[in-house]
């Protein structure tokens, strides 16, 4: 049959991939083979296969047993997420979908890709490694770009589980459980600010006899890792962008289908940016589950330097609690470093508002979204320009269809361009204001680039040698400065 032959090239081909990539980090993989610790020392005999076995069937379940409540159908009752699995809610699971996963059953979705789509696929480099799994940049026959992630066979979870229970299938099954749990949130939890899910290989799919189940490839946009001492340097503009998305990605994930879920790893690198969007791409630590209490207590959230109690409700669950830490995570990671340096004089008091509501934990993510809604809709606007006066235009002489050639750059921090000065305006009085402060700005240019919010992009100058037709341009020149000549 064509398509098995299809499927059996793309295994095969997929394994002769991994396995290329895997040998350039095997000199780094035998020094992590180095600290491994047994957690199963004193329960493992030699010889002894049957308590092996049973042992490695126990954290199985507990796998299984972490995916079940995410199988629960969309408009199931959430409070169904944190009780405890039996045969009877079985019946209840969307196991159309596990089978999908595990075993490749289920037709893939008309957008989805499938083992199929990796055949003749080019890997090009590897993004990341971890104790679980491996990322690999790859562009698919037809040219696409995508990123895979399978199982690290060289990892210290793999080498762990096989020390232990000296069974590499049913090791591979264990540690791909990680992977099944992101696919099922990643199809639990679409949004812009998630990475999109575009198919996945499963082990039956790819040719394997059941025991190969481990073999779970997913297919995912590919997006560039988020370079927070790169992010520093850039506009607060962009910084600006990063801590938006991020607010408006909490927000849906304190109401998402799966209920209140929690970042149980929050950190930059869980994070990648796709056209300058910001997108959770790691989900295999979140968590859906509710804390339970009997006081409040209970309720405590513990970071490095500062811990907060939350109250215990009358249902016995920890009020907000996932909502809190992903809210606090993000102020700590995120807004501590990208939001206050820089920002527009017009929005001191509001950035600082957002720091001390967040840090300190005083405000729920509706009230922090609408926070950073409203300065967006200022800086849109340029509402918070209102106090320039009109007139500060009226020094300059302005040449429309026009650009600016043998020019004089001048350096200011961040721009756009290396090269020189080229900022984000919201109109030429804006840029006029700027102009006028710069000791070296005696021009700018406004060109028809713009930025995310449509702002315009802005080029200064400390001189520059004549004029040159440009139909998208307009030069602006103090009067004194302007030249007298200009060359068509």
């Amino acid at each position: 049959m064509p398509g098995m032959g299809n499927s059996l090239r793309a295994a095969a081909l997929l394994a002769f991939v991994v396995l290329s990539i895997l040998v350039s980090l095997l000199i780094s993989s035998v020094q992590q083979f180095g600290a491994r610790i047994s957690h199963f020392s004193n329960a493992t005999v030699a010889g002894d296969e049957e308590s092996l076995r049973g042992a490695l069937i126990h954290q199985l379940n507990e796998r299984r047993k972490e995916i079940i409540p995410l199988l629960l159908p969309a408009d199931g009752d959430k409070s169904r997420l944190s009780l405890q699995h039996d045969q009877t809610q079985d019946s209840t699971l969307d196991y159309s979908l596990w089978n999908e996963i595990t075993h490749g059953s289920r037709k893939a979705h008309m957008d989805e890709m499938g083992c199929d789509s990796l055949v003749d696929m080019q890997a090009l480099e590897v993004l990341g490694s971890g104790y679980t799994k491996l990322v690999v940049k790859v562009n698919l026959a037809g040219g696409q770009p995508v990123a895979l992630k399978l199982v690290n066979e060289q990892g210290i979870d793999m080498g762990k589980c096989v020390e232990d229970f000296k069974d590499p299938r049913g090791c591979r099954e264990l540690v791909s459980y990680k992977l099944k749990k992101e696919i099922v949130l990643l199809q639990r939890l679409q949004h812009p600010n998630v990475i999109k899910l575009k198919g996945h290989c499963a082990g039956d799919a790819a040719g394997g006899r059941g025991g190969e189940g481990g073999r779970v490839t997913v297919i995912l946009e590919q997006g560039n890792p988020l370079q927070m001492i790169q992010l520093l340097q850039s506009p607060w503009e962009d910084r600006f962008r990063v801590c938006l998305d991020l607010v408006r990605l909490l927000h849906f994930l304190s109401q998402s289908p799966l209920g209140s879920v929690a970042l149980l790893d929050f950190q930059p690198r869980q994070f990648v940016t796709v056209s300058g969007e910001l997108k959770l791409t790691d989900l295999d630590d979140a968590s859906a589950e509710e804390t339970s209490c009997q006081r409040d207590s209970d309720c405590t959230l513990q970071f490095p330097h500062r811990n907060f109690t939350l109250p215990c409700s009358a249902q016995g669950v920890c009020e907000g609690l996932n909502e809190k830490r992903n809210i606090y995570n993000a102020y700590r990671y995120f807004f501590t470093y990208l939001l206050p340096h820089q920002a527009p004089p017009g929005f001191t008091h509001l950035v600082d508002h957002i720091m001390n509501s967040t840090g300190e934990l005083k405000a729920d993510i509706n009230q922090t979204l609408e926070a950073f809604e409203h300065i967006l809709l200022l800086y849109k606007s340029g509402l918070h320009l209102d106090n320039l006066p009109p007139s500060i235009i009226r020094d300059y002489t302005v040449m429309r269809g026009m650009g600016t050639s043998g020019n004089a750059e001048y350096r200011c921090w961040p721009s756009y361009s290396q090269q020189g000065c080229v900022l984000s305006v919201h109109s030429a009085r804006e840029a006029a204001y700027i102009c006028n402060s710069h000791s070296q700005c005696n021009s700018f240019t406004l060109t028809g680039q713009k930025t995310w919010t449509g702002r315009l992009l802005a080029s200064f100058r400390s001189s520059f040698s004549h004029l040159v037709p440009d139909g998208t341009s307009e030069v602006y020149v103090k009067k004194t400065k302007a030249p007298e000549t200009p060359t068509v």
